[in-house]
């Protein structure tokens, strides 16, 4: 019958020492590790670029929105920038919602 289930044998109590407690705590602190460099610390560096592009948006500006709407700033106050769509046609969107500023002329394409 053990074939399926494996037997349990008994160990000393005194055989696990602070050496056996640092190699179990190395594991989880080892993926703690690598979630900060492989989630973490990408997400922060990209949040600091965004908040930079954002405070250096400027009448002019020709932006793409979070919602994928192209146009150049009309206007710009501190939290909201109205953004001019077509002719005559203007849209109030929150600065923060600026997902990327596109290079001068990339409107005259569309």
């Amino acid at each position: 019958m053990s074939f399926f289930i494996s037997n349990a044998w008994a160990q000393d109590a005194a055989a696990a020492g602070p050496a056996d407690l640092v190699m179990s705590l190395l594991f989880p602190i080892g993926l703690l590790v690598l979630l900060y460099f492989l989630m973490i610390r990408p997400q922060i560096k990209r949040q600091k670029e965004h908040t930079k592009m954002v405070a250096a948006l400027a009448k002019g500006d020709e932006v793409i929105t979070v919602g994928g709407v192209v146009g150049r700033i009309a206007e710009i106050g501190e939290t909201f920038a109205m953004v001019e769509i077509a002719d005559g046609v203007q849209v109030k969107v929150r600065r923060h919602a600026v997902e990327a500023v596109l290079p001068k002329g990339s409107m005259k394409d569309l």
